[in-house]
């Protein structure tokens, strides 16, 4: 290589790294890079250029690092300038229109990268090209930029984080014109422009001319002032007894959402909640939890119980560093605190919803026009609602990519979207926001808990109450982590030709019989008169088993992470109240799942850790 540099070996790998050198101009990801060579580390150069992260209908998700694998300057820019070709093929007003960029509190000092540095050069790239940009001047919830991708009718939006992600990691998700997040084929298009636009464009490293363009705005207060009306117009039960004196406590897990959440608790009229103080300020090295992620429960809401004994709450809200998620738990009589599912959330959210809507709206057809929408993984209480009450009741695929398009579709078509969920505690409660929204659902449950407060009763109590009319919906997820892409594949071929049958899938499982089979990543579903299934093909895989039981199963891979992931539920008729016999016959269908169909030891599939 030139400059001194010794050669790998690879040709390849050389050139990626030449490449790198020529085109970077950050000092700590070339000094890394230069240093690498110079030792000789074969393997965490293949690891930082041997691939390049791949843009998906979620966007980028990586660690931050050097290299065309890793979140850094260089692979914002290249990203974002390809966003930008793709945009200015799609759109002829991306000049008036423009697009929203937004960033949470991430930072890495080894490599100098940080989610507002990326938000800035993202910046850079677009005004560079003479296409506005509304950047947001300090941290932001994650719902903020498909909010003011609606309210300002821009052309696309960008939000760089990562979510509830390790620390070292981060992201770069994406915004259409509509609010929602990107579905396919705009993933390929946009991937395409990217391979197209590698080398940076002139202005595109110039931060300093992109923070005193003229087409550069910051729509931090509007953005603040008419998003909590929205939700308010959208959600608000006005008529509540404010006087409810049920208390709360909240944390932000050293995230963005804590000014927020108090926030939307003042435009409910809510008491605000009490902060975890903690953890209330964002801080990218999330000193006080292993993942900062609520989603794992107990561990990460510890020092919210501690909060919550002290002050005498009862309910604890949680959300994740970006706030577009949330966890809920409450205190039980017995002094034990009570982690809620996130179908369990969406189950108390969607009958909620309803039930403001209901006292609203006196007209009985009306609710026609009514729906709510979940993941084909999550729950099917919801289901079970619209079935009884009159309302429309859909599944998408996973992912709020798929609900927020959904919604929009229908929006269109002057129906009424109440409410969509997904089980990894996303929550959608107003459509002011077409993807999950934490900051909104935070504020909504508030309300909710301080109804059912007024009515002294709670959430666990609630729930109860939904289940059994609407029957009980019984759930058990968890997954085993696998890294060998060979073993996943055989995994689910085996299911597939199940008896070394070519295109046969399981009849039965032990003791289980199998009623109906739906594979979306073949298309393939028993239920439909010509085997179709009506959902659109997914790219990872993904089968659905329903039994005779009433139980249903889903297996399928993560999209960012090595793990294949289960979601099995045991849905029974109103009436049916022995819950303790429905939880051993789905733990018996688990174990025979897991046994049957994972076959971990054969597999050496290593267990969710505890």
């Amino acid at each position: 290589m030139e400059n001194g540099l010794s050669t790998t070996g690879d040709i390849k790998l050389d050139h990626a790294i030449k490449q790198w050198l020529e085109y970077d101009k950050n000092p700590l990801t070339v000094a890394q890079v230069r240093e690498l060579v110079k030792e000789g580390a074969l393997q965490e150069l293949k690891k930082c250029f041997s691939s390049r992260m791949e843009f998906g209908t979620a966007g980028l998700r990586a660690a931050m690092g050097p290299g065309t694998a890793c979140m850094n300057d260089l692979t914002i820019i290249q990203t974002t300038q390809g966003f930008c070709s793709y945009l200015e093929q799609c759109f002829g007003d991306l000049p008036e229109r423009g697009v929203v960029i937004g960033y949470d509190a991430r930072a890495h000092p080894v490599s100098g990268g940080s989610s507002k540095r990326f938000a800035r050069l993202a910046a850079a790239v677009f005004t560079s090209r003479g296409v506005p940009v509304h950047l947001f001047s300090d941290i932001t919830p994650t719902p903020f930029v498909p909010f003011t991708v609606s309210h300002l009718g821009l052309c696309a939006g960008i939000m760089v984080t990562a979510s509830h992600n390790p620390k070292q990691d981060n992201g770069y998700k994406v915004y259409w014109e509509n609010g929602a997040q990107i579905v396919p084929p705009h993933d390929q298009g946009i991937s395409k422009a990217i391979e197209e636009s590698l080398e940076p464009w002139p202005q595109s490293w110039d931060t300093t001319l992109a923070l005193k363009s003229p087409l550069l705005k910051d729509p931090y207060q509007d953005t603040n002032t008419h998003y909590y009306k929205a939700i308010q117009k959208h959600c608000h039960y006005r008529d509540i007894n404010k006087s409810s004196d049920v208390k709360m406590v909240h944390t932000s897990v050293h995230g963005v959402g804590h000014a927020f959440v108090q926030s939307a608790f003042k435009a409910f009229d809510l008491h605000p909640p009490y902060a975890v103080k903690e953890q209330k300020d964002p801080d990218p090295e999330f000193p006080t939890v292993k993942y900062p992620n609520p989603e794992e429960g107990e561990g990460v809401l510890t020092l919210s119980f501690a909060l919550a004994e002290k002050e005498g709450a009862t309910v604890v809200l949680a959300n994740d560093p970006d706030a577009d998620r949330l966890a809920i738990a409450e205190k039980q009589k017995s002094g034990l605190w009570r982690v809620f599912t996130g179908n369990e959330l969406g189950a108390l959210l969607g009958w909620w919803m309803f039930s403001c809507w209901k006292k609203t709206n006196p007209d009985p057809t009306a609710v026609k026009n009514i729906y709510m929408l979940a993941s084909t993984v999550s729950s099917k209480i919801l289901r079970a609602i619209a079935l009884k009450e009159g309302f429309h009741f859909e599944e998408t695929l996973t992912g709020f990519k798929w609900m927020g398009n959904r919604a929009r579709d229908l929006l269109h078509q002057g129906k009424t979207v109440l409410f969509a969920f997904e089980e990894a505690i996303g929550y959608m409660c107003s459509t002011a926001v077409l993807d999950k929204d934490g900051v909104s659902a935070a504020a909504i449950a508030g309300e909710m808990t301080s109804y059912l407060a007024t009515k002294n009763t709670t959430l666990s109590k609630q729930l109860t109450s939904i289940y059994e009319e609407y029957g009980y919906h019984i759930t058990k997820n968890s997954y085993f982590i696998c890294h060998d892409q060979e073993v996943i594949h055989a995994l689910f071929d085996r299911l597939r030709n199940y008896g070394d049958k070519k295109g046969a899938y399981p009849s039965e499982c032990g003791a289980f019989a199998i009623t109906a089979v739906r594979d979306l990543t073949t298309g393939h579903d028993s239920n439909q008169p010509d085997n179709k299934a009506v959902l659109p093909t997914s790219s990872s895989p993904m089968i659905t088993f329903s039994f005779s039981n009433g139980g249903v199963a889903t297996l399928r891979t993560s999209g960012t992470e090595p793990k294949i992931k289960y979601y099995t539920e045991l849905c029974a008729a109103p009436g049916n109240s022995d819950v303790e016999q429905l939880k051993k016959e789905l733990d018996a269908l688990v174990e025979a799942i897991v046994e049957n169909f994972f076959q971990p030891k054969k597999n050496k599939l290593q267990p969710k850790p505890e």
